[in-house]
């Protein structure tokens, strides 16, 4: 074998190497993404069920419902965007700042009857801070447009009124 040929050879048996490292590194963490949705995004298209993803949003005044399951504190509560509303179920303590009309961004999965089992609660930290991912979501859906200013008061944006386009 020439000097040449076996060049090549290094560089074919180099590139297929680094092609099949890649394409497992992909596939290893196509498993593991975890997609940001709003509730709006899942009434529109909902994930499969039992994928993992984040939905974010307010908690919705008055849904707060808890209880205890088998020991363990036990919360039922839905999250809204202002255009539509997810029921949420979450097994565990929740953070100090989890409280009606706060912003929160639950890790779970989506259940079969479009309710969601969240593992893990994430609350906001204070009056002026908010995701943003959950602060995104809110633009899209039309409740705020930070150019007219601050968002209106979390308490009330489950009752808010989606404006009209074009006018």
């Amino acid at each position: 074998m020439t000097r040449k040929r076996r060049r090549l050879w290094v560089l074919l048996a180099c590139g297929v190497g680094l092609g099949s490292a890649t394409a497992l590194s992909l596939s290893a963490f196509r498993s593991n993404l975890v997609f940001f949705v709003a509730p709006s995004d899942v009434a529109a298209s909902p994930p499969p069920p039992g994928r993992s993803l984040r939905l974010g949003g307010l908690v919705e005044a008055g849904s707060v419902q808890k209880s205890v399951m088998g020991g363990q504190p036990a919360t039922r509560f839905r999250v809204t965007d202002g255009r539509a509303s997810v029921a949420v179920s979450y097994v565990g303590i929740l953070p100090d700042l989890f409280r009606e009309g706060q912003g929160v961004v639950t890790l779970g999965t989506l259940r079969p009857d479009g309710s969601f089992r969240a593992s893990e609660v994430l609350a906001k930290h204070d009056e002026t801070y908010m995701p943003k991912d959950v602060a995104d979501a809110l633009k899209r859906s039309g409740l705020w447009r930070p150019s007219e200013g601050a968002p209106p008061p979390a308490a009330s944006w489950n009752t808010l009124a989606v404006p009209k386009q074009g006018g």
